[in-house]
């Protein structure tokens, strides 16, 4: 059984499914954006990205 890894939000501390927050930039670096209460982050950088 395969298990989606839990984010937690930095904003309002809810847990949600990785695949669903975050979404991959074609410069290598993701966008989290929060389910619960519509917050993002951007340009987060990656190992990629470096």
């Amino acid at each position: 059984m395969r298990r989606d890894p839990k984010v937690i939000c930095p904003f309002c501390h809810q847990q949600q499914p990785l695949a669903k927050t975050l979404t991959a930039q074609s410069n290598q670096n993701v966008i989290f954006t929060c389910l619960h209460c519509h917050e993002s982050i951007r340009n987060i950088v990656t190992s990629k990205g470096e």
